[in-house]
């Protein structure tokens, strides 16, 4: 048996600061909200549905598509704060019907991809990024994706989308360096969150999925938001135009690597040997 071993603890405050949190209601987003929550911070959450009622944030209805509501949404913080510390761009779709080749896939989906995964970034950090200009400082963290780096069969638009996420934080961070704005990405692997849940038979299961990991488990939100709540931190201050992966060893693995053994093969050669 493994010896138990302390493994220890990081802690933050994000007392007095402002954190706007898209796609909030639920999975990623949700962590996200309840991390900044727990360590002191405002936290805004914006989505389309409602959140947990157990969640500490205020709550703006807001569909990252429409212009008009990102300017409301920012305007509403301001008004309410006084200021923007963070904004996380996390508010994505990956619909069923996008997991076909692209000759295969119908204008409307992608488009509304685009519109929310890529376009919705834009939209909100193009309506925060003067108020922290004004402030003279400001954190932006995109929510990126394993997808964003390397990518499989019959996920054409939902992956290069991810890429994008990355390169415009990259693209900002050196814009905006001079007035004391950091921008990142975050890239997590498979996450169990609901997008990830309801596309587990598409990627061959949650066994299979979990196995592709070198850590030979998925991850959970969580672990993500704690990534993202130290990046947004002091302790990330010199640190800006790049991209976290939090994913499970994924990006490290070769595909020409010979695979894991899931827990029923491992069971299987246990139960006859040779």
């Amino acid at each position: 048996m493994p010896l138990s071993r302390p493994a220890g603890n990081v802690t933050f405050d994000n007392q007095g600061r402002v954190i706007l949190v898209t796609g909030g209601a639920s999975g990623i987003g949700a962590a996200i909200c309840q991390a900044f929550s727990e360590t002191g911070g405002s936290v805004v959450c914006l989505d389309v549905n409602l959140p947990p009622t157990s969640m500490d944030a205020e709550f703006v209805r807001c569909n990252v598509a429409v212009d008009e509501d990102c300017e409301a949404a920012v305007e509403h913080t301001i008004e309410h704060f006084g200021a923007i510390d963070v904004l996380i761009n996390n508010a994505a779709i990956q619909p069923s019907t996008s997991y076909q080749p692209i000759d295969q896939i119908g204008p409307e989906v992608w488009q509304s991809m685009i519109d929310i995964n890529l376009c919705g970034y834009l939209r909100m950090a193009k309506n925060v990024i003067p108020y922290m200009k004004q402030q003279g400082s400001g954190v932006i963290l995109n929510v990126a994706s394993g997808q964003a780096h390397r990518t499989a069969r019959e996920v054409g638009i939902y992956g290069p989308i991810k890429a994008a996420n990355v390169m415009q934080a990259r693209q900002w961070a050196v814009e905006y360096a001079r007035d004391g704005i950091r921008v990142n990405s975050i890239s997590p692997g498979a996450i169990d969150t609901p997008m990830v849940r309801a596309s587990l038979e598409a990627q061959g299961g949650a066994d299979a999925l979990a196995n592709r990991h070198p850590i030979g488990r998925i991850g959970n939100p969580e672990e993500v938001a704690s990534a993202a709540v130290w990046l947004c931190s002091n302790s990330a201050s010199f640190i800006t135009g790049t991209d976290l992966e939090v994913d499970g060893g994924l990006g490290a693995f070769g595909a020409f690597a010979d695979p894991y053994q899931t827990p029923s093969q491992q069971t299987e050669n246990r139960n006859h040997p040779g």
